[in-house]
């Protein structure tokens, strides 16, 4: 084969293409921001407002598995900075909050235990652990507030440890999550991509784009990675995805990843109404046949599970993508 149909990404096309074999996974979004009501928390609230009151980790992985999907990936960091893990760089974390289990265990021995293949989610905006940097929420959210926000040489290390915490703690992670990556200077970016690559050679590197139809790939923001983000849109419905792309004059094979909540809020809110079955269907549908993987995003409650109106949407999808399809996933 030519050096353009291999391209010149870092992970074969084998490897890519059994990643997109997976199909349909399950973006968990869970933690201080379930308890505070506040997607982008300000981190501000103590670690004991983070308190579920009958977590079952083993129910979310264990409804994936039942709704027919092949991986999961989990915010074990979120805009608040509070961890879902015991984190020995701060005291943020599970281990001083109001239930101490160690989410990001529970939810990587659950994958393991329902062969699903695990991923972990990491937030470069971090409103609780400043080190003198500027987050997105003190810039007013304007239409460039990414080059007006910075983070410090402070916090990049503060990063840089805490992944290597997660990356070396709890065995092989498939996906590797970072949103925001345009926080983060590029040549870090680099270098914190190959520490991700020597830390979990297999692993699917996700520099979140963000928000649009993946046909457009801003290199200034969230290169380098592995494959491109598809957030709250479809692929493009006149070109589908195109995985084949060029940069910086090199050939790279990027799959594609729509991601959406099952509802209209990332993290579990009171009264979000479930998407209608005939969406949800659509969602999948169009994702998959234009070429792309469907991460759809069910955030457990408060008392730490996947409630039931969720579960049975997922499971009314399911059927409805055997009833179309013919084919058992």
């Amino acid at each position: 084969m030519t050096e353009e149909q291999q391209g010149s990404q870092r992970l074969s096309l084998e490897k890519l293409k059994r990643w997109e074999a997976l199909g349909y996974g399950m973006f968990i979004h869970f933690g201080m921001s379930t308890f505070d009501g506040q997607e982008l928390s300000m981190g501000d609230q103590p670690s004991t407002v983070y308190a579920p009151s009958a977590l079952d980790v083993d129910q979310w992985i264990r409804v994936a598995k039942e709704a027919g999907m092949k991986y999961a990936v989990l915010t074990a960091k979120h805009v608040s900075g509070h961890c879902l893990w015991p984190s020995k760089y701060t005291d943020y974390h599970v281990g001083t909050s109001g239930n101490t289990t160690d989410v990001v265990r529970a939810f990587v021995d659950a994958c393991r235990k329902y062969d699903i293949m695990p991923g972990l989610y990491y937030c470069s905006w971090d409103n609780h652990h400043l080190f003198g940097s500027l987050t997105p929420s003190m810039t007013g959210f304007g239409e460039s507030w990414w080059k007006i926000a910075y983070t410090t040489e402070e916090y990049l290390q503060f990063q840089w440890n805490q992944l290597e915490e997660l990356l070396s703690q709890y065995g092989p992670i498939g996906e590797v999550w970072i949103d925001i990556p345009g926080l983060l200077p590029r040549g870090y970016r680099h270098k914190l991509y190959k520490r991700i690559n020597e830390l979990q050679p297999d692993a699917i590197v996700m520099m979140n784009h963000g928000i649009g139809d993946g046909s457009k790939f801003d290199i200034g923001y969230a290169w380098p990675c592995d494959i491109i983000a598809i957030e709250r849109f479809l692929p493009n419905s006149h070109t589908g995805h195109q995985p084949w792309r060029e940069i910086e004059g090199k050939t790279y094979y990027m799959p594609g990843e729509v991601c959406d909540p099952i509802g209209r809020e990332w993290f579990y809110v009171e009264g979000d109404p479930v998407r209608s079955d005939e969406e949800l269907l659509g969602m999948y549908l169009i994702s998959r046949s234009r070429g792309t993987n469907l991460l759809l995003d069910v955030g457990p409650d408060k008392q730490g599970q996947i409630p039931q109106h969720y579960v049975d949407a997922l499971m009314r999808l399911k059927a409805n993508i055997i009833k179309v399809s013919g084919k058992i996933i």
